[in-house]
């Protein structure tokens, strides 16, 4: 089993009608931003301890488990709203951070969400590191009307009970279902990642802590436009960090390209883009080591350190 190195601590937070869940390492440091770390889809803020053990100074860091994933609640939700993860991140934020801006890092989902949250508050981000988070395909308005049907079909399904998460007969189970996802994970983090992606919530039933309700459809279009809108107005410098096993490929089948993502990120003002050697999308598992000096590297650069 993985030993850590830097333990945490748990918080529960009042967010916007729902008990968050958050991670906590360290305490306060005077003239220092904290450093927050956003999990993506189907994750949890445990996910970034590897990062955090790596991590070579002291920081105070906060890793929130967004709404309705891992310890966070779901209010009993039968879809998710990406405007309220913003929402979420803004209240946490206030909480955490009111009168200084923080150094943001966000994985896949919680990169994209740490893209628009520091477009559309630019004054609480002091720096931003997107790991994985490409955004996706473009999308035109006439998939509205087939998308909107979708979605009413899906919340139908989920409400009936019949929308679900795959369990698994035991911990071990769960642990080989990580490496067989992500071949370059060791045993002992799958290991210790299953404790905490994971939990028996009946007799021989292993559930991901995640609600099937983040399998339905997301009603909104994704319009790139808007997107480049927002990303316009970034006015913190951002790090890019990109896997060497690049999948986007494989996950949208030519419908969205590394290409083309680059090409939407040339509208962020201050941008560094680096790949990360060695790794796959779950590259804060693969590399903590190199992403940790990466981090550390970045906001002192641009401290001007």
């Amino acid at each position: 089993m993985y030993r850590i190195q830097k333990v945490s601590r748990s918080v529960l937070i009042p967010i916007r009608g729902l008990q968050y869940y958050a991670r906590v390492w360290g305490e306060p440091l005077l003239g220092q931003p904290p450093l927050v770390l956003l999990h993506g889809w189907m994750d949890v803020a445990a996910s970034f301890q590897f990062v955090v053990d790596a991590l070579q100074a002291d920081h105070y860091v906060i890793a929130p488990d967004w709404r309705g994933f891992g310890l966070s609640a779901s209010g009993g939700a039968d879809s998710f709203w990406y405007p309220d993860y913003l929402a979420d991140l803004d209240a946490l934020l206030d909480h955490f951070s009111p009168d200084a801006p923080v150094n943001l890092v966000g994985h896949s989902m919680g990169g994209n969400i740490a893209m628009l949250y520091t477009g559309v508050r630019p004054e609480r981000v002091l720096r931003l590191i997107n790991l994985e988070g490409f955004g996706l395909p473009a999308t035109q308005a006439d998939e509205a009307p087939g998308r909107l049907t979708r979605w009413l079909g899906e919340v139908k399904q989920h409400n009936s009970g019949t929308l679900s998460l795959k369990t698994y007969p035991s911990l071990e189970a769960v642990a080989r279902r990580l490496m067989k996802n992500n071949p370059y994970v060791s045993e002992d983090k799958a290991h210790w990642l299953a404790n905490h992606w994971s939990a028996e919530l009946s007799p021989g039933q292993w559930s991901i802590l995640g609600e099937a309700a983040h399998k339905v459809i997301n009603p909104q279009l994704y319009r790139v436009d808007e997107v480049l809108a927002i990303y316009r107005c970034i006015r913190a410098p951002v790090l890019m960090v990109e896997a060497s096993d690049e999948s986007m490929t494989q996950w949208w089948r030519g419908s969205f390209t590394l290409a083309e993502h680059r090409q939407r990120m040339q509208q962020v003002a201050k941008l560094e883009i680096v790949t990360l050697p060695d790794c796959g999308h779950m590259l804060h598992h693969d590399q903590p080591e190199a992403l940790a000096g990466l981090i550390e590297r970045f906001i002192a650069q641009v401290a001007g350190t």
